[in-house]
């Protein structure tokens, strides 16, 4: 099946319903966390009036997309891909300035110089919204009776749920007394009754930020800007989800993803992996109600992870933390049953929404993924600091090259942001993995050939950059070999991941040089005129879609001081306060205000995304 320059294609698929309600003009985007954002209006994080003014700016600046990370209640962590629910909404996210006795209340919270959220705001909003609660008669507020009944799949074991995981200081349910954590019904009834107050209140706070959400939802399209949410493809072990359908997952182990050249270890996130034969039982109802209840909001969905339908990395749960997702196994095991797996699962969610459907499709993916999101019409990912020839010349691709079915981007969530990339690393190989391909057989000395192989002035955040002398294979076979491995000098055939990592990495920032077209030397540190560059050959993009981060769009703006790797969504494989919680240096008052929006426009419209 060709790709798709042209409409046909696209309306010969099993999304064509779906592409019919978008569109298949090419258009720009903004990819932004909520969290991330704040107003003179806000209460220390970005809410859903401040997503308002997101609209506005997207209007302004010709994007037509804005794109969300997940918006579901996160946990101690905030972490939006290991959330509490894979349909309750974040309460933080709630905009006070619908409520005519809080929207003047003070705060205190992640002042303006502040880099990250403080989450103590969201305590501390819940208080307030408490007390107004406690004010209100709900006896004949039918409009709340009826968003109980059309979300009863969910929300009672949602509401139930948070209120005994706070009756047990916030301990996760599989360490509730028995009868809780098995759902003995009695309990539960009695359980309900006696906490009547707070069970509605938790039912509440879902009615409230869905209607928020639906006003937010009507705006944009007033603006004819669409919305994209993103569905993530696991749920966190201590969720509703999980305790109220304990059968549709396998709790004796773990998602993540394999070793790879960021991440040396693999990745272990924590979450269940899905039991499709129970899911199948029940005709997919757990899935067909998630996409039901989003639709309420978005017009395109993200499938996170979405090789993760077709074959999931899957750790044993008692394996040791530090072992990361070294200890994993693809699931289901038999390759063969990959392509059969995926394409069923895929069908049944493009079949039960009316949201276009697009896939993070990131990673090592196998072909019969490749082939699927090609078939059923559903763009993936073009990454411009892996959209290369990665076999032969090892270079960058041109705009012309990327995939027409994809959304280019310069990074997203869980990347550095483009100037951080280019600044620390391009050219560079991850040193954790560098030193765990040295051990095992091998016995290579690392330490014996680390100065021979790599620059230390410039490398830094345990990235390795070339010396720019090891300027052939031969020389780097024969420096890995003065590591001295034990049984003598190793082959090349011997050394094919080293080689390999050499070839793509090696002088990579001076082919993105050339690639860029910039006139004169290379210049080390990002500035404005780079940025504007590396954007253009993302919105120039054979891709239908081009979404930028809301940092990648605003560093032109100088409003980003220091080393922009601090500026970073999320490290993965990693657990610190940092992650979740950037907070932009500019106000959304300020950024509406700001002169950069018409250099974006002009960009935006000389692509021809508008």
């Amino acid at each position: 099946m060709p790709e798709p320059d042209t409409e046909l294609p696209l309306f010969n698929t099993i999304s064509k319903d779906n592409w019919k309600k978008v569109g298949t003009k090419k258009r720009a985007g903004v990819l932004i966390p909520l969290f991330s954002a704040y107003s003179g209006d806000s209460f220390g994080i970005g809410d859903l009036g401040d997503l308002k003014l997101i609209v506005d700016w997207a209007s302004l600046s010709a994007n037509s997309i804005i794109q969300l990370l997940p918006m579901n209640e996160v946990g101690s962590l905030f972490c939006p891909y290991d959330a509490l629910s894979s349909f309750a909404l974040e309460p933080s996210y709630i905009c006070l300035q619908d409520f005519a006795s809080l929207k003047d209340k003070q705060f205190n919270f992640a002042p303006k110089d502040s880099l990250y959220v403080d989450y103590a705001a969201k305590k501390e909003k819940l208080y307030l919204l408490w007390d107004f609660y406690l004010l209100q008669d709900l006896s004949e507020e039918f409009a709340f009776e009826d968003f109980q009944k059309e979300n009863a799949y969910w929300l009672q074991d949602f509401a139930l749920f948070k209120v005994l995981k706070d009756s047990y200081q916030g301990k996760p349910w599989y360490e509730w007394e028995d009868k809780f954590k098995q759902r003995n019904r009695q309990a539960l009834q009695e359980f309900w009754q006696d906490n009547i107050e707070l069970v509605t209140f938790q039912m509440w706070l879902q009615w409230v930020i869905f209607k928020q959400f639906k006003s937010v939802q009507e705006y944009a399209r007033s603006k004819n800007i669409l919305l994209k949410g993103d569905l993530p493809v696991l749920v966190s072990r201590d969720s509703a989800d999980v305790w109220a359908h304990p059968g549709f997952f396998k709790l004796d182990f773990a998602a993540g993803a394999p070793p790879d050249m960021y991440c040396a270890k693999g990745q272990r996130w924590g979450m269940p992996t899905y039991e499709w034969e129970n899911i199948a039982k029940d005709e997919y109802r757990y899935i067909k109600e998630k996409l039901k209840y989003a639709e309420n909001f978005y017009n395109i969905l993200r499938i996170d992870h979405v090789v993760g339908l077709f074959r999931i990395w899957s750790i044993p749960y008692n394996d040791p933390q530090e072992n990361q997702g070294l200890n994993g196994f693809f699931d289901p095991k038999d390759e063969s049953c990959w392509a059969e797996h995926g394409r069923k699962i895929l069908t049944i969610l493009i079949k039960n929404t009316r949201m276009l459907l697009c896939a993070e499709d990131l990673g090592v993916v196998p072909k019969c993924c490749t082939d699927a999101l090609l078939e059923f019409g559903m763009p993936g990912n073009d990454v411009q600091r892996w959209v290369k020839d990665w076999s032969v010349k090892h270079d960058f691709l041109e705009a012309g090259k990327y995939r027409a079915l994809s959304v280019a981007m310069l990074s997203t969530h869980d990347t550095t942001n483009w100037p951080a990339w280019w600044e620390n690393e391009a050219g560079t190989v991850d040193e954790g993995l560098f030193i765990r391909k040295c051990t095992g057989d091998r016995q290579i000395n690392f330490e014996n050939i680390k100065k021979k192989l790599f620059d230390p002035l410039r490398s830094q955040h345990g990235r390795l950059r070339w010396r720019e002398d090891v300027d052939s294979v031969d020389k780097l076979v024969s420096i890995i070999n003065e590591g001295h491995p034990p049984k003598g000098p190793l082959p090349k055939d011997h050394l094919l991941d080293f080689i390999d990592m050499y070839e793509n990495t090696y002088r990579e920032k001076e082919k993105l040089w050339v690639h860029l077209g910039i006139k004169g030397p290379m210049r080390e540190r990002c500035d404005a005129e780079i940025m504007r560059v590396a954007l253009k050959i993302s919105l120039d993009a054979k891709a239908i879609f081009s979404i930028n981060t809301i940092v990648d769009w605003l560093y032109p703006a100088g409003v980003f001081k220091d080393d922009p790797y601090q500026y970073r969504v999320n490290t993965p494989g990693t657990i610190s306060p940092k992650n979740w919680s950037l907070r932009l240096p500019i106000s959304l008052e300020e950024l509406l205000k700001h002169p950069l929006n018409q250099q974006i426009r002009k960009m935006v419209v000389s692509s021809g995304r508008i």
